[in-house]
């Protein structure tokens, strides 16, 4: 007597496999600007949190040498030493790929070039 098994292969429909790739698909297009808005946020706080060390620095510098609000500080110059520099001992650049104002006066507040209000009060996200 000869005995036939039912032996069905295992493994996924083509259904099923389209559906897996719809539902990754659909998590990709809801994350995917949730993650660019998130990384935009990140860097324009990075951006405001130099702009507030370098206004820091300028305080600084000009308390401790007298200086007037008619006299202007320079980045580079006067400020280095105020400033925590980062690893390659250089001033820190924008992270959203902007330039910082290299003078402003002691009563003035440093800008980003991203930055439409004068800064560290506001920082323009694009």
């Amino acid at each position: 007597m000869k005995q036939t098994k039912n032996i069905r292969k295992a493994g996924f429909t083509l259904v099923e496999i389209m559906i897996v790739v719809a539902i990754i698909g659909l998590l990709a297009a809801i994350a995917i600007p949730n993650f660019v808005n998130a990384r935009k946020s990140s860097q324009a706080k990075g951006c405001i949190n130099n702009l507030r060390q370098f206004d820091g620095a300028a305080a600084q510098w000009a308390l401790e040498n007298h200086k007037t609000d008619s006299d202007s500080a320079t980045l580079a110059n006067d400020l280095t030493p105020y400033i925590k520099l980062n690893s390659a001992g250089s001033i820190p650049p924008c992270p959203a790929n902007g330039t910082y104002s290299t003078s402003w006066g002691v009563t003035n507040h440093p800008t980003c070039s991203l930055s439409s209000l004068p800064a560290p009060f506001a920082h323009a996200l694009d």
